[in-house]
């Protein structure tokens, strides 16, 4: 290679652009013995939304004036619409015939005599104002699904990352049946000190305090042994609630709970009791 050709070398070729593409592979050029059958040929019409759709897209690529729609023109683009959809074998809803039938409606009204037209001005409003009041209401609508549409979207946009923490199990200390004995004996004897000796009659029930130690309890928080018993209890009172509390621990309604030997004991709802 010379200096010339070092100092301005020759451009690179660029392979042709495909012209076409058959089952996804391209070709750069056609076959000199293409035969095309007359209903492969096809013709791809604008999707629309629906017959305001239609008739919106009409008016705007004119740059026609809604309040003032030049009927005779619209009615025959639109027309030449669904004739071009039957054509291609489209089947279209029912509510673009009921709107071509609408615009007919509204040509022929429009071209009355021009007597029979004033007339009918005096006795109603255009007939144009139906169709223009559903335009600029659909317009609108259109407007604001677009800046909806345009605003950033979960899944197209972004994506959310969400991480699933699980719930870390919590292991009450367990607690020896000697130290519940022994706190509950400090607590009876501590009744019996202050208690006057009478002679009485009463009908406890074991469901009954049952019942009112699930309602002195808050879910999730702790309470001590001992706050369980009030001052002011009898020894039967006790004994029952007492009782109450063992038949809680065994229906796995109420946990007790020990931080360590001879620390305070605690009580607190089961998970169970909670749900």
């Amino acid at each position: 290679m010379n200096e010339a050709e070092l100092l301005d070398p020759p451009p690179l070729e660029t392979p042709p652009a495909p012209v076409i593409k058959v089952r996804g592979e391209p070709l750069t050029e056609l076959p000199q013995d293409l035969y095309i059958p007359p209903d492969a040929l096809e013709v791809f019409l604008e999707a629309f939304e629906g017959p305001l759709d239609l008739l919106l897209y009409l008016i705007r690529r004119q740059n026609l004036d809604v309040l003032d729609i030049p009927m005779a023109a619209l009615t025959k683009q639109y027309m030449a619409y669904v004739e071009a959809a039957r054509a291609t074998r489209l089947e279209l809803a029912a509510e673009y015939l009921l709107m071509a039938a609408m615009l007919i409606d509204i040509k022929s009204r429009m071209l009355l005599p021009r007597r029979e037209q004033a007339e009918e001005a005096n006795e109603g409003d255009d007939p144009r104002a139906e169709l223009v009041r559903r335009l600029l209401e659909y317009e609108q609508m259109k407007l604001a699904g677009q800046h909806l549409d345009a605003m950033p979207q979960a899944g197209r946009d972004f994506d959310t990352v969400s991480v699933f923490l699980p719930a870390a199990a919590r292991h009450l200390p367990s607690i020896h049946p000697e130290e519940l004995a022994a706190a509950w004996l400090a607590i009876l004897s501590r009744a019996k000190n202050r208690t006057h000796h009478r002679i009485g009659r009463q009908e406890l029930s074991i469901r009954e305090h049952m019942s009112r130690i699930l309602k002195r309890l808050t879910p999730g928080e702790f309470m001590e042994f001992k706050d369980l018993f009030p001052d002011a209890s009898t020894v039967h009172e006790l004994v029952v609630t007492f009782l109450a509390v063992l038949e809680l621990t065994k229906e796995t309604l109420l946990d007790v709970t020990q931080a360590e030997p001879f620390s305070p004991i605690y009580v607190k709802l089961h998970e169970s009791a909670t749900e």
